[in-house]
């Protein structure tokens, strides 16, 4: 699948994916915003902004202007925040693509962030909140990244906290907006059937507006462990969830980053996962078990996660670190080693059955101004890999200096699970 890039004199950049004969258009605005790029103070303003942009624009008042007009046209849209991005879309039928440019810039550009919908939108974001503190299999993520990251942008919760939320007013949405929401700072993806010139004019001329300030820089990211750390979170629940993760790296360390989408789908990336076929298939212990890696742009791990029978948590961790070692001491056979890339590889077709996941799949690269590999790109580098690669990379990140373990249930003691974690 072919993409275009085009970077505008003001420094916005625009992917263009043509899909042909594909009946539905999806318009995906990223943006370099997100809750790295906050302080201790405003920790949480990117998502509340994101909130906002629905509520009210110049042309269009009030909020549900915007969603009639959505509605109208039979879209899917939304939005949503990230440690290191904002995203608007809207999917569509193909003959709707003028609409969607111009309502998606309208509400970019020209939110208006008035008081009275902010006090309601409050409201809602605190919702937001009680229902992930009522839900111990998001806690514990949440946990993972402030263990990780500590009291620094990467360890904050993206949505921020009930009393940061409450105290923003109009003035400081606005403010951020103006600072964040630049040109450089933004990527417009379109993708689905389309005349590519007039979709480069269309959106020339919607996103006119946008500022050219130049945009802001994150903090980096300081890691400095030493030794395992074991955090838990007492909570009431009927589970124990859980994650062990190791410190690894960012997403422009290219050859590394394949590798370990292999390491992680070998432990558990599948039913038939070593992880997978041991916890759950063979022990009974627990209902979901999976592992997966993430990579930011000055930071990653790689987390092996469960949600587990209470009274096994410590059986399953043994499990979990076992494993780890099995793969620093022993090579992965060829024939686990291609049916593992087989896996992989067709997930990564699966992708791209939308014009939707074709936004995401391109835009993601682009917006952390990666080199964008297509799909075939993609599956040539994972066919490259060894098993003496993946051994080489299990020794290398499997250290107890990067080596982290988070439980949210009730009865848990660091201090007693701590022992269990040794890598060396």
């Amino acid at each position: 699948m072919k993409y275009t890039k085009t970077v505008l004199d003001n420094g916005l950049r625009i992917i263009t994916v043509p899909m042909k004969d594909n009946p539905a258009i999806t318009v995906l605005v990223l943006v370099e915003a997100g809750s790295k790029y906050e302080t201790k103070q405003n920790n949480g303003i990117s998502h509340c902004l994101e909130h906002m942009c629905f509520k009210g624009t110049i042309k269009r008042p009030k909020a549900l202007d915007i969603a009639r007009e959505f509605d109208q046209l039979g879209a899917l849209n939304n939005a949503f925040t990230s440690h290191e991005h904002t995203g608007y879309y809207a999917k569509a039928g193909y003959r709707q693509l003028d609409k969607v440019v111009d309502l998606l810039s309208d509400i970019y550009l020209h939110s208006t962030f008035g008081a009275a919908e902010l006090a309601r939108e409050k409201g809602v974001i605190i919702e937001e909140i009680n229902m992930y503190e009522d839900s111990p299999q998001d806690l514990v993520w949440n946990l993972l990244y402030e263990t990780l990251y500590g009291d620094q942008p990467a360890g904050w919760d993206v949505i921020g906290t009930k009393e940061l939320i409450t105290g923003f007013q109009s003035a400081d949405l606005v403010n951020y907006h103006q600072k964040h929401y630049v040109a450089s700072a933004t990527t417009v993806v379109v993708a689905g059937e389309f005349d590519e010139a007039k979709v480069l004019a269309l959106v020339k001329e919607k996103f006119a507006a946008v500022s050219t300030a130049e945009a802001p820089t994150k903090r980096a990211i300081i890691e400095n462990q030493t030794e395992p750390v074991v955090a838990v979170k007492s909570k009431i629940t009927d589970q124990a969830h859980l994650v062990l993760a190791v410190r690894t790296f960012d997403r422009y360390q290219s050859e590394k980053n394949y590798q370990l989408a292999i390491l992680a789908s070998l432990l558990g990336g599948g039913m038939s996962s070593r992880l997978f076929q041991k916890i759950r298939e063979e022990l009974g212990a627990a209902y979901y078990v999976f592992a997966t890696p993430s990579a930011y742009t000055d930071h990653g791990f790689l987390a092996l996660a469960a949600g587990a029978d209470k009274s096994r948590v410590k059986e399953i961790v043994t499990v979990m670190i076992n494993e780890c070692h099995r793969l620093k001491d022993e090579l992965v056979s060829e024939t686990e080693l291609q049916q593992v890339k087989g896996g992989i590889i067709g997930r990564l077709d699966l992708r791209l059955e939308t014009s939707q996941a074709v936004a995401n799949f391109y835009g993601g690269q682009e917006v952390h101004r990666e080199k964008i590999e297509n799909i075939d790109e993609q599956i040539k580098q994972l066919s490259k890999v060894t098993a003496n690669e993946i051994q080489k990379l299990a020794q290398e990140i499997f250290h107890n200096d990067r080596l982290n373990l988070v439980v949210v249930g009730n009865g848990y003691e660091a201090a007693k699970l701590k022992p269990l974690l040794d890598l060396s």
